[in-house]
């Protein structure tokens, strides 16, 4: 599942708010790029409602119905762009729900909705998206719903960023990267945090190449390689204030050596100003709960 056969189904997680209406605008440009189905997700979590004795039973069961209602508007709006679409509302724990529906249809992508500038540090990525992040087995879209869109979406044309470093989720993310900037025909930039161990062993990172780092992919648009020194959330940071890109990917480890509870993925997801994509290993299975993420390096489409 993921980018190197081209997306063939997007699962977006909607909470039917604006923080995924969000969210549906990116996984809308991608289906159609792609020519890729939505399948429109929305879980209803029995512990929202722990004091039970209190709903009535009618409202209760009504829930469901009134989901179900607004994502079958939503879908044959995508219908009549041409995107096929499908909706599922379920209940259950919402993270654990969204696992099934992913594996169930084979999904290439999860796209979500965070809360963004809202947020103060990585509590702002939520709950789900590092469920998500930590256990998905295909790639992870975060959109946080004030800063990458409306009148804050990214610059319209702007490159695809990927964040790179060596590590098993490599090859998958910057496969992932070049698909996106060959079919939306943007420029491809690779930006590298140095840490200080590297700068006495990276003799000349201003030859660095995709093969360099150990990419084995053909590169079909313009490509530039960068590297820079500094903590990599901070790097990056820079990079997309600087570039103005449209999207930012980055490889996702399944245990970090980052200390503390939230890895440096998170702290991306929580400070970018533009949508990132989190790549798992291409063979990557579901993982536990506890265990962490860490980027694997450092449009409108």
């Amino acid at each position: 599942m993921g980018f190197e056969t081209g997306l063939k189904t997007i699962v977006v997680a909607t909470d039917l708010e604006e923080r995924s209406g969000a969210a549906l605008e990116y996984a809308r440009k991608l289906a159609g790029a792609y020519g890729a189905r939505i399948v429109l997700a929305h879980g209803i979590d029995p512990m929202d409602f722990a004091a039970m004795d209190r709903v009535p039973g009618k409202l209760r069961n009504k829930l469901p119905e009134d989901a179900r209602a607004v994502l079958d508007q939503i879908s044959a709006e995508l219908s009549s762009e041409g995107i096929p679409s499908h909706s599922e509302v379920r209940q259950g724990e919402v993270t654990q729900m969204l696992l099934d529906v992913i594996r169930q249809y084979k999904a290439d992508l999860i796209v979500i909705g965070t809360k963004g500038r809202r947020g103060v540090g990585p509590v702002a990525v939520g709950t789900l998206a590092e469920q998500l992040v930590r256990r998905s087995p295909c790639p992870v879209m975060a959109v946080a719903a004030d800063w990458n869109a409306g009148p804050f979406r990214p610059t319209p044309g702007g490159p695809v960023l990927l964040a790179m470093e060596k590590n098993e989720a490599l090859q998958a993310s910057a496969m992932a990267a070049m698909s996106l900037a060959e079919t939306f025909n943007r420029p491809l930039l690779v930006l590298h945090a140095r840490t200080a161990a590297e700068t006495v062993s990276f003799l000349n990172p201003t030859a660095m190449n995709l093969k360099d780092c150990g990419v084995d992919i053909q590169a079909r648009c313009p490509v530039r390689c960068m590297v820079k020194d500094g903590k990599p959330a901070d790097v990056v940071e820079a990079a997309i204030e600087q570039y103005r890109p449209s999207v930012l990917v980055i490889g996702v480890k399944r245990r970090s050596g980052t200390p503390g509870p939230h890895g440096t993925a998170f702290a991306l997801l929580a400070r970018s100003r533009v949508p990132v994509i989190c790549v798992p290993p291409e063979t990557a299975p579901a993982t536990k709960e506890h265990e962490e993420v860490v980027p694997t390096a450092t449009t409108e489409f």
